[in-house]
């Protein structure tokens, strides 16, 4: 083997070695984030939802609570978001009468103030850490995402009697309860959040 080959073996084998490295510390990173995520996700109502839906933002969260707070409050926005627009979808479906109709219009309501709460709470969110008020801000979002839950569950509660059934309201409150378990979680880690930061 000449002096050159043995060279460019030798400078191969050093790139496979450092690549190898790379990629398991990202593994070991990946795995003690997904950790974090599974353990902070106990505390919430619907833990089960919460990991996978929060299991994508692994490797921006790793162990940091804020990071976590933000993930589930972004989860909670595109939901919401996307629940918004299908509610709005509904309100052109032919045959909706009286109570039902009337309901799919407060529902779009109800959801057009979760999503502005919801912006708010994620605009706040990135003045916690430029701000000396930490209380204020976090007072501000939780107070924000509460009332962007309690929009949710009024608009799955206008549907309430049977009355009601059939298909639209099956299909709205499926996607607003889906909405309402995400926000839920979010609360739950962005009171987590606030009180570890304010021991």
């Amino acid at each position: 083997m000449s002096q050159l080959t043995a060279l460019s073996f030798l400078l191969l084998l050093c790139i496979f070695c450092f690549a190898g490295t790379a990629k398991s510390t990202t593994v070991g990173k990946s795995s003690t984030s997904l950790g974090y995520i599974k353990t902070s996700c106990s505390a919430t109502r619907y833990p089960t939802l919460c990991v996978k839906s929060l299991s994508i933002y692994a490797n921006k969260i790793q162990q940091n609570p804020q990071q976590l707070a933000e993930a589930a409050l972004t989860v909670s926005l595109n939901k919401a978001r996307s629940a918004a627009a299908y509610v709005s979808k509904m309100t052109r479906v032919k045959g909706l009468k009286g109570r039902q109709r009337q309901a799919v219009k407060d529902c779009v309501d109800n959801m057009g103030d979760t999503v502005d709460r919801l912006s708010r709470s994620m605009k706040e969110m990135g003045q916690t850490g430029r701000s000396s008020d930490f209380s204020w801000h976090m007072s501000n979002i939780q107070t924000w995402v509460s009332a962007a839950l309690t929009d949710e569950n009024t608009c799955s509660d206008g549907f309430a009697g049977h009355g009601m059934d059939g298909n639209v309201k099956t299909a709205i409150r499926a996607r607003i309860l889906n909405v309402a378990q995400v926000t839920s979680n979010a609360l739950a880690l962005i009171n987590r959040f606030a009180s570890k930061h304010r021991a």
